[in-house]
């Protein structure tokens, strides 16, 4: 299972684990996208990209126009969506055209401490 964990910390906190991983030749098994702040995080996953990335979970290669007609959206607003979800990194371009979402499974984590 192909698992996609996204999570909060800082760019430093990140890049550490991106040169511990390059020095030591091993990458972590599971892919991992940071933001820096849970706003951050939030403004990219909005309910409706969330309900997005549901339809596509299993579902293969598809246009955003199939995209669409799954979520019941308008073409364009899942277009704008694709086109956030993409630069995340959470979708993929398909051979083809069309998109793709390439994990089986999400997972968000993040901490909310006292100040």
């Amino acid at each position: 299972m192909k698992t996609v964990t996204l999570d909060v910390r800082s760019p430093k906190e990140a890049m550490a684990d991106f040169t511990r991983a390059w020095k030591s030749g091993k990458a972590d098994k599971s892919a991992r996208i940071s933001f820096a702040t849970p706003e951050l995080l939030w403004k990219v996953l909005t309910a409706k990209r969330w309900e997005l990335l549901k339809a596509l979970c299993g579902a293969g290669p598809v246009s955003i126009r199939e995209a669409a007609r799954r979520v019941a959206r308008d073409v364009k607003a899942v277009h704008g969506d694709v086109t956030a979800l993409l630069n995340a990194g959470l979708l993929d371009r398909a051979e083809g055209g069309g998109i793709v979402f390439p994990f089986d499974s999400v997972k968000v984590e993040f901490v909310l401490q006292a100040a």
